[in-house]
């Protein structure tokens, strides 16, 4: 679901399949309970958690300078976008949404996208059709195996 969107904005942040979600819980849960972590903490990962996607998922235009800059520290919109990209090498890229470092270290960094930002189609090339962006499909599109 969450790459089947056509058109990145801070809505793609919170965009995940139900099933996808409730995994998360059940791990994240078993997590904090092996932790023992105080709930704070939960909380405040949470939070972080998902300002984070909303912010590199959301449509901003950050000056080219400052995002090289930010690129140090966090992942800003234009280098998680290229994630999003119909292109495998670039969707086999920039897989992190909060820090970039994971990213340089793995060499699966790409600092700008094959047709550039305005050029670039964003969402799965098999499912770029309307009919495949109405609820029914998309929660049916994780279990179609691709064909390449």
């Amino acid at each position: 679901m969450h790459h089947a969107d056509l058109d990145l904005d801070v809505t793609s942040g919170s965009r995940f399949h139900p099933i996808e979600i409730l995994l998360s819980i059940v791990i994240k849960m078993a997590v904090v309970m092996l932790l023992g972590a105080p709930a704070a903490a939960v909380l405040l990962f949470e939070i972080i958690l998902n300002a984070t996607a909303m912010f590199n998922h959301g449509n901003i235009k950050i000056p080219e300078k400052l995002d090289s800059f930010l690129r140090l520290f966090i992942v800003t919109p234009d280098m998680h976008r290229i994630h999003h990209s119909i292109i495998k090498k670039e969707t086999n890229s920039n897989f992190g949404f909060s820090v970039p470092w994971w990213d340089r270290l793995m060499g699966t960094y790409i600092k700008k996208p094959t047709e550039g930002q305005l050029g670039m189609t964003i969402g799965l090339q098999e499912f770029r059709h309307l009919r495949y962006l109405n609820l029914n499909w998309l929660l049916v599109i994780p279990f179609i195996r691709s064909k390449d």
